[in-house]
């Protein structure tokens, strides 16, 4: 689907208190912007951010960034910050591609990786580009703390199913997996509904799931 450029996006982006503007001169330093020494998540691919924000405001004492390409989806997020009378101080967003994780994140600086509802990129010739490619495991290796874990989550069978192929082939651990997550209780508790989780479910199709660590 074709996104719709938002004229106005990419100004407000870069004036919001709530966007990083060069990510790359934090890295290694990320305590500084939230002063203090929480553990740092981030969701890569955050879209509307309507997942992160309710992690920031449910968990103060954890640091979260939320990282989006798209400055078009991205206004809308920092829209929904501008909105609330407190918004959340344990939350950031960057405009970047996945691609230059390394550029912004220094090693073993993030504690947990959030993947939901990623792009599939069905063609074969694609597989690199999604983000539970070995080539993306290995980019999470380095920034991802000793026991730092990834959660992905999708409505995309034939994703999930490559990713889980992919683990191993990266040397990662599968924690825990579920083809359904919704009515799994034990990997369901306490879990947030993406804007696009919502809507699938609606539509009757199984959400899955998997924690992985390195």
């Amino acid at each position: 689907m074709r996104l719709r450029n938002i004229p106005s996006a990419d100004d407000t982006i870069a004036e919001s208190q709530y966007c990083i503007q060069t990510p790359e001169s934090f890295r290694g330093s990320w305590q500084s912007v939230f002063q203090n020494d929480h553990p740092l998540h981030i969701e890569i691919g955050m879209g509307k951010g309507h997942f992160i924000l309710q992690l920031a405001q449910q968990n103060p004492d954890i640091n979260y960034i939320g990282i989006e390409k798209y400055t078009s989806v991205l206004l809308r997020a920092v829209q929904k910050m501008d909105s609330l009378t407190a918004p959340p101080v344990n939350l950031r967003f960057i405009c970047m591609n996945a691609e230059n994780l390394l550029e912004v994140f220094a090693e073993k600086e993030i504690s947990r990786i959030y993947l939901n509802f990623s792009d599939p990129w069905p063609k074969k010739r694609h597989a690199r580009r999604r983000l539970t490619s070995r080539e993306f495991l290995n980019l999470y290796d380095h920034i991802l703390t000793d026991h730092g874990t990834i959660e992905f989550k999708t409505d995309n069978k034939l994703l999930f199913e490559f990713s889980l192929e992919e683990l191993p082939q990266a040397r990662w651990k599968l924690e825990s997996c579920t083809n359904d997550l919704h009515n799994n209780p034990e990997m369901n508790a306490g879990n947030i509904m993406t804007e696009y989780e919502q809507k699938f479910s609606a539509l009757g199709n199984p959400i899955y799931k998997l924690t992985a660590s390195r």
